[in-house]
């Protein structure tokens, strides 16, 4: 019998879903289990992330946090189509495309234009115009870069599906999810047409987390 697989994690964290992305794309049979960072971690949580983020992957006896180990060791861990390019110069731009997501993308995209632009009007909180539009400013040059490897056409074509997409998509769903975000994306053509492609596949949509959500709004408001 297999060891199992249970992945711990926050439904609206970007990180979460990236992990479930991974997990569905290659893919492995798994529980995940709920853990809302803003409502109190348990002792147990703790001895699996002492850090107290989100999410966690155990695999039988095995546990693993941060996002990237997490995807690649399901990718190297389990049957399936590889998610990791072959050629030097592709695995070399997805491994940047997840640097720079992560350095760069996730502050203005996710907690300033999304949070402000999508999720405190959806909820009915107070949300800052001065925060979008910081946000819209920082996005530019994450945007081109990106524009820019789409049309390259080594990852993120929407097609052959690696890490770096499955890193970029829900930070991706979150932005154009506030108007302003959506109309910035419609400007870079590479990248619009990746997301078209993307954002229809199947394990979008599985991992929608919008799709029957809880009622736990204000911790929805602080995603990570």
């Amino acid at each position: 019998m297999a060891d199992p697989v249970h992945l711990h994690g926050y439904r609206y964290s970007v990180y979460t879903r990236v992990a479930r992305l991974v997990l569905l794309s290659k893919p492995v049979e798994h529980r995940t289990i709920e853990v809302d960072p803003f409502a109190g971690l348990s002792e147990d949580y703790l001895r699996l992330n002492p850090f107290g983020r989100v999410p966690v992957l155990t695999h039988g006896a095995f546990r693993l946090f941060e996002t990237s180990a997490i995807t690649r060791y399901v990718d190297r861990a389990f049957e399936g189509r590889p998610l990791q390019p072959e050629s030097v110069s592709a695995l070399a731009r997805m491994d940047q495309v997840i640097a720079v997501v992560d350095a760069y993308a996730y502050w203005p995209m996710v907690r300033q234009v999304s949070s402000h632009g999508f999720f405190r009007p959806f909820f009915g909180e107070p949300s800052s115009r001065e925060e979008i539009d910081s946000g819209l400013e920082a996005s530019r040059k994450v945007l081109a870069f990106l524009d820019g490897v789409a049309g390259e056409g080594e990852v993120l074509t929407g097609r052959d599906i690696t890490l770096a997409d499955c890193h970029l998509a829900p930070m991706i769903d979150y932005f154009v999810r506030a108007e302003e975000g959506k109309a910035a994306l419609s400007t870079h053509l590479a990248l619009q047409g990746w997301w078209d492609r993307l954002s229809a596949l199947d394990i979008l949509k599985a991992t929608d987390p919008f799709a029957n959500r809880p009622g736990n709004h204000e911790s929805a408001l602080r995603i990570r």
